[in-house]
C-alpha cells in the first residue's frame, strides 16, 4: 500500500523539499500551504497541498477533516511538523509579540497539529517526525527566541515519544543545522531600526551579515530530507539525528557551557575592535 504522509510548512525551503522528494519515492503526500498560490507548484510534483496555518486551531481542523476525507479509510503513515519561522535579537529588547509569535508558530504550532492528527497515526501506528534545529541543542547570542522555541520542541518531543510508546507510534528529531531555505529572506527583511542608537546596533547588523553570507554558502537540504525519509521507513528509526554539513557544527554542540561561553566572549572582544 502507498505510504501517505502530512508535511507542514511545503511552500518552500526545507519543506518543498521534503514533499517532492517524498512524491518522487512512491508516498502519497499532502503538503501544507497557508496561500492557494504556494499549492499549484506543489501539485505538478504530484503533492496535494493542504490549505492550513499552524496558529489556527479552526484551520487545523479543517485541514484534518480534508485529509481524513481524502484517506477514506486508508492509514496515516507519518507526520512531518516542519513548519517554522526565524526571530532573532537582544532578549534585553526584542518585543515580547516577536517571541511570543515565534513560540506559537514553532513550538505550540507543532503540538496543535499533532493533537488534531494523532488519533489517525495511533491507528496506523505511524510516525511523527519534528524538525528542530542545532539551536535546539545551543542557543548562541541574539537566537535566544528561536532557540526556546526548538529546545521547547524537543522536550515535546522527548515526552511525547514516551507517552506513545505503548500505541507504537514512533517519534523521532531531525535537527538540521544552515541549509538553502526562504527563512534566510526574512532574516534579510529583519526590521533592525529598533536597535539604533543602543549598545546591540553594530553588533546586530553584523549577526545579520554573517547570517547571510552562511546562507550563501548553504548546501541544499539533500541530507535533511534523506534523514527524513530514513526516520519514516527504517524499521528501528533513529531518535535524534544532527544534519550537519560542517564539522565545526558538531564540534560547538558538544562544547561544555564555559568552553562555548568563551568562545562567544572572544567574538564579542573582536567586534568592539
Amino acid at each position: 500500500m502507498q505510504p501517505t504522509v502530512l508535511v507542514t510548512g511545503a511552500s518552500s525551503g526545507i519543506g518543498a523539499a521534503i514533499v517532492r522528494h517524498l512524491a518522487g519515492r512512491g508516498f502519497r503526500v499532502f503538503g501544507t500551504v497557508r496561500r492557494a498560490e504556494d499549492g499549484a507548484a506543489l501539485e505538478r510534483d504530484g503533492v496535494t497541498p493542504v490549505r492550513m496555518d499552524v496558529t489556527d486551531q479552526t484551520s487545523i481542523a479543517r485541514a484534518r477533516d480534508q485529509v481524513t476525507a481524502a484517506l477514506d479509510g486508508s492509514p496515516l503513515a507519518g507526520l512531518v511538523n516542519n513548519a517554522g519561522i526565524p526571530a532573532a535579537g537582544p532578549l534585553e529588547l526584542i518585543p515580547i509579540e516577536e517571541i511570543r509569535q515565534v513560540l506559537e508558530v514553532n513550538l505550540l504550532g507543532a503540538v496543535a497539529v499533532t493533537q488534531a492528527f494523532l488519533p489517525l497515526l495511533k491507528a496506523a501506528r505511524g510516525r511523527i517526525v519534528n524538525i528542530t534545529s542545532v539551536a535546539g541543542r545551543a542557543a548562541l547570542p541574539f537566537m535566544g527566541p528561536y532557540a526556546a522555541s526548538k529546545f521547547g520542541l524537543e522536550a515535546i518531543s522527548d515526552s511525547l515519544r514516551r507517552e506513545l510508546i505503548p500505541v507504537g507510534v514512533k517519534v523521532v528529531v531531525i535537527e538540521p543545522a544552515s541549509f538553502q531555505s526562504r527563512i534566510w529572506n526574512k532574516v534579510e527583511e529583519m526590521d533592525l531600526s529598533r536597535y539604533r542608537g543602543t549598545p546591540y546596533e553594530r553588533v546586530m547588523e553584523r549577526v545579520r551579515q554573517g547570517a547571510l553570507m552562511a546562507a550563501e554558502h548553504a548546501p541544499p537540504p539533500d541530507k535533511v530530507v534523506s534523514a527524513v525519509e530514513r526516520a519514516l521507513t527504517a524499521r528501528r528509526p533513529p531518535i535524534r539525528v544532527v544534519v550537519a554539513p560542517r564539522f565545526l557544527t558538531r564540534v560547538w554542540l558538544w562544547l561544555p557551557d564555559r568552553w562555548l561561553d568563551w568562545v562567544v566572549a572572544r567574538g564579542w572582544r573582536r567586534r568592539k575592535k
